[in-house]
C-alpha cells in the first residue's frame, strides 16, 4: 500500500461524528431491565410464566427494535 495513498481517509474537513441524539436511545435496553420495580411481581401471567419471566423476554425485542432504530437513523446515505 503506497504512502499517499488516501482512499480510507474521509476527505479533509469533513470529520466522523458519531454524536447524534439517537444515540440516546440505547440506554433505553440498558435502562428498563435495571427498573425491577416494573416487574417484580407474580401477576399478571402468560401461558401459566409469571410477569417477572415474560418481561425479561420481552426486553430482548425491546433491544433489538432500539438498537434498529438507531442504526436505520444514523446510518450515512450515499
Amino acid at each position: 500500500m503506497a504512502a499517499n495513498d488516501t482512499s480510507q481517509e474521509s476527505p479533509p474537513g469533513e470529520r466522523r461524528s458519531d454524536r447524534s441524539p439517537w444515540n440516546w436511545l440505547l440506554v433505553v435496553p440498558v435502562v428498563v431491565p435495571l427498573l425491577t420495580l416494573l416487574f417484580n411481581k407474580d401477576e399478571p401471567r402468560l401461558a401459566g410464566f409469571p410477569a417477572f419471566y415474560w418481561m425479561q423476554f420481552a426486553f430482548i425485542p425491546l433491544g433489538v427494535l432500539c438498537t434498529v432504530l438507531v442504526y436505520r437513523m444514523t446510518r450515512k446515505r450515499g
